[in-house]
């Protein structure tokens, strides 16, 4: 599969918060009615031993490619073969086989029958899962997700070659492209698929499919990561891509058709880069086997795989659901630093001092520099340790930034328009919408002369586009307020003792209780209980 680029880290250069001061100064000066919104335009196991579950009445994994060894479970203990129970559950709303009522529903559900908690201990970042199943109701469910033949309807919507579709096959092991220039004519794209035997692959197809943006919009609150998707369609007896690894978390959901896969063990593991690999640099497959349609399939980042559609057969249609770029806890302590560096320097001389004479001209780090930053290093965790305070993170921000809305239907009236009751000082209030809300501490950006402080900012998701969504456009802007930074234990109290009275609100004065909770309230973050 192909690499899921996820949009670029976006600076504070386009941003559209508003400011908590200018919502204080309506309120004091024309009353509640004049508040409106304010819109911006090491090592990692991977075992021999693939683990897998068949459900239902599918052949066992014995009978066809996988190894039979039974994993270890200690000294004299076996693990014995997982129960071949169907999954069905029923979600809210109507039938499906996904459990919508809540984010950690909904992923027990999609790798059911394993459990969360399992599949966390034994799996995640550590080595794959297949789950195979058959039940032909949960293989039409899966088909409706994304087929073939909604290509057509696609196209017609103006879809272009390299930003929506690619066309590719895998020759002599390497990718070669078949994209034509500017947009994609469903008949041309059906003759390379007929003719040339090659690969669709569907850029972010939750931007269409309203399926794929409920389930992927459950698993970005679940992860806490952005979570994209490409679907891969690729006729009988053809490969898309060479054997390569990723840079995500992959959860591949086979949709139509059958297909071939093999996996070896990493050359990186939990890889940091999207890389080609060499059949001859990889070695035998390490696992091998058929999906078919209602079948799951995990591996962590790292994993080397390649996949075909075997001859004979019809087409196959899979989607790789990808999470967790750049997420790891070096990503977090480059994101997070900045700002304990910034926090020291305002308070210890010793940060402020300036750095040696010519230490920029040296080739190399003198032994005194070293000891000097190992000294400061060992001063910051001290800092940190025993904490709770509210860190910096340009994470959170470009997480809720880039994310997809919360998933609705109809017109989304009530992610845009504040409803109910207008807060006052004796009203409760709760907070909606938690999973799509975060809170960061960071320093106010203007251009101004005065020295800059740290302002509170909650950034909120319910504006963003499912159109652009993990589409890296520039047009991605952020959305939500800026408080002082004396406000964030009132803010926290909304986020951790939902709901609250408004009185109790952790401010000095009435008028900054209730000018916090209007605030919040234009921004549909909290509803009066």
């Amino acid at each position: 599969m192909m690499r899921t680029h996820l949009p670029p880290r976006m600076g504070d250069n386009r941003w559209g918060l508003k400011c908590f001061s200018a919502v204080t100064m309506l309120l004091n000066t024309k009353g509640p009615a004049a508040v409106r919104r304010i819109v911006p335009a090491e090592q990692t196991m991977f075992p021999s031993t693939l683990f897998s579950v068949c459900i239902s009445s599918r052949r066992g994994l014995e009978d066809r490619t996988m190894p039979k060894k039974a994993k270890s479970m200690g000294p004299g203990k076996e693990e014995g073969p997982v129960p071949r129970k169907q999954l069905k559950v029923e979600a809210a709303g109507g039938p499906s086989f996904l459990n919508f009522d809540s984010p950690s529903d909904l992923f027990e559900s999609l790798i059911s029958p394993i459990k969360t908690e399992t599949f966390f201990k034994e799996f995640w970042e550590q080595k794959p899962l297949l789950v195979q199943r058959d039940d032909p109701a949960l293989a039409a469910y899966y088909q409706s997700l994304f087929k073939l033949s909604d290509l057509k309807s696609l196209c017609s919507r103006g879809m272009y070659y390299g930003r929506d579709i690619n066309v590719c096959r895998c020759v002599n092991g390497k990718k070669k492209v078949l994209n034509k220039d500017g947009k994609v004519h469903f008949l041309q794209l059906r003759k390379d698929f007929d003719q040339k035997r090659a690969t669709i692959q569907f850029h972010q197809p939750q931007r269409f499919k309203d399926d794929l943006w409920r389930i992927q919009e459950k698993l970005e609150c679940y992860f806490g990561s952005l979570v994209g998707s490409n679907v891969y369609i690729t006729p009988a007896g053809s490969q898309g891509l060479p054997p390569h690894y990723d840079d995500v978390e992959v959860f591949i959901l086979q949709l139509e058709g059958e297909k071939h896969w093999r996996l070896y063990h990493p050359t990186v593991p939990l890889a940091r880069d999207y890389s080609v690999e060499a059949e001859d640099r990889i070695g035998r497959p390490a696992h091998e086997f058929t999906l078919k349609p209602g079948d799951l399939l995990y591996f962590p980042r790292g994993t080397i795989h390649q996949a075909d559609t075997p001859p004979g057969l019809a087409h196959s249609t899979h989607v790789t659901i990808s999470t967790y770029q750049n997420n790891s806890w070096g990503d977090f302590l480059l994101d997070t630093i900045s700002g304990l560096v910034f926090d020291a320097a305002k308070e210890d001389l010793a940060f402020r001092a300036g750095i040696p004479r010519q230490l920029l001209l040296q080739v190399g780090t003198t032994t005194a520099a070293v000891r000097r930053l190992s000294g400061f290093l060992r001063t910051l965790a001290d800092r940190l340790e025993g904490t709770n305070k509210l860190l910096s993170s340009d994470m959170k921000k470009d997480f809720v930034m880039n994310r997809l809305p919360p998933y609705y239907v109809g017109d989304g009236a009530e992610l845009a328009t504040p409803g109910g009751q207008l807060p006052r000082l004796d009203s409760v209030v709760k907070l909606q919408f938690k999973d799509h809300t975060v809170l960061t501490v960071k320093p106010e950006q203007d251009e101004s002369d005065e020295a800059q402080e740290n302002m509170v900012f909650v950034y909120h998701s319910l504006k963003n586009r499912r159109e652009t969504h993990m589409m890296g456009s520039e047009e991605t802007e952020s959305h939500g307020l800026r408080f002082p930074l004396s406000h964030v234990d009132a803010l926290k109290q909304i986020w951790n003792s939902s709901p609250v009275s408004v009185k109790d609100l952790k401010l000095p004065t009435d008028e900054q209780k209730e000018a916090l909770a209007l605030a919040l309230w234009t921004e549909c973050l909290i509803q009066v209980v």
